[in-house]
């Protein structure tokens, strides 16, 4: 009976009775039942509050939009394919109001109706991607941007919406997000991973002047190793078949850091390491081998010597890199606090190592 109340004076009351109405649902039968939840939206209160939500009066917008978030939670598909429907994507409002309260609550509306992206969510329902955009620029609530970032990366899941996202300018967002140490962090990179296995995720990516220093310093983070794991992900995405990515690597002194993740870092990210360490170590034996066209003949004494200059070459070169790894090995041991299992492992890994299965 109670319901019926409500959907009547959703449908026929006034403004004012209105706002009762979804207060009741907000507040009672949408928070308890998920049935009620179901019957509130088969008796067609959706489009009456998507009409609240989207209303230039803040009172009756904030109340519209907790009823709708009530509605669409608890894992009801039906109720967000019905709020989409009714056109809550197309009517947000199109410049973001700092002082505009409803701001968390839109946000907090969009994650939960962005779980519906690996089914049915398609390039005709993303229109509110840039307000979303427009929030995590805007916004320093941390509730309000992780609510944003749970919302892009449920969007980013389905590889067909990279190029909107990309298109929205988001890489760069995400990008010095990923630089914010904490829960944040974690969120960015996991979009950037989303983004970076399609073309064209990839080549934004790639393009942007923080790449790869950024996801480097992240490498560092030896206090989360989440991220350590989603940063080395991206980066063995970025240099699989692109030298100039792993020149860059290289050349921003990606190596070290490699070693520390690989000897002390999470399972997972020590895989990625090691994957990448093998990588510049293959591509060094080839800038290394033997080059193609005409060579000038040479004695068999000349040929002898050759040899001998060879030999001993590798040999201060085997000992200049014992030496540098028994160094990152001692600052690697302090930085670890000395702890008795890495230090086996350490010792281990020096007397094991040959320069042929080091990269450098």
């Amino acid at each position: 009976m109670l319901l019926q109340k409500c959907v009547k004076k959703l449908h026929f009351g006034s403004w004012e009775e209105k706002e009762v109405a979804a207060k009741v649902i907000e507040e009672g039968l949408a928070k308890q039942d998920v049935k009620v939840r179901e019957m509130a939206s088969e008796l067609g209160v959706v489009r009456v509050l998507v009409s609240m939500a989207v209303s230039e009066v803040a009172s009756r917008r904030r109340v519209g939009l907790r009823a709708l978030i009530h509605l669409s939670n608890g894992g009801n598909h039906r109720n967000k394919v019905l709020i989409l429907e009714a056109g809550i994507s197309s009517k947000l409002p199109k410049k973001i109001d700092l002082e505009d309260e409803s701001i968390s609550e839109f946000a907090h509306l969009l994650s939960s109706l962005s779980s519906l992206g690996n089914i049915q969510f398609r390039h005709s329902s993303l229109h509110f991607l840039q307000f979303l955009i427009d929030i995590l620029k805007s916004c320093s609530s941390f509730d309000t941007k992780q609510s944003c970032l749970v919302a892009l990366c449920n969007i980013s899941s389905l590889l067909e919406n990279a190029g909107p996202l990309v298109s929205n300018g988001v890489v760069p967002i995400l990008l010095e997000m990923s630089l914010m140490k904490g829960r944040t962090s974690e969120k960015a990179l996991t979009i950037l991973g989303n983004l970076g296995v399609t073309l064209i995720g990839k080549k934004a990516i790639e393009n942007s002047s923080m790449v790869p220093k950024c996801l480097i310093e992240i490498l560092t983070w030896e206090d989360k190793p989440k991220c350590q794991e989603f940063s080395s992900y991206i980066l063995v995405i970025l240099a699989h078949k692109s030298s100039t990515q792993r020149e860059k690597m290289l050349q921003s002194g990606i190596v070290p850091v490699l070693l520390e993740v690989a000897l002390v870092g999470s399972s997972l990210a020590q895989k990625s390491a090691l994957k990448l360490l093998q990588c510049f170590k293959d591509e060094r034996k080839i800038k290394m081998g033997p080059h193609s066209g005409p060579q000038t003949s040479r004695t068999a004494k000349e040929s002898i010597v050759k040899q001998r200059d060879t030999k001993e070459g590798k040999r201060m070169m085997k000992k200049i890199v014992v030496e540098s790894l028994h160094k990152n090995m001692e600052i690697i041991t302090k930085r670890a606090h000395g702890a008795e299992d890495d230090s086996n492992k350490l010792k281990s890994l020096v007397i094991n190592t040959s320069s042929k299965s080091l990269p450098y």
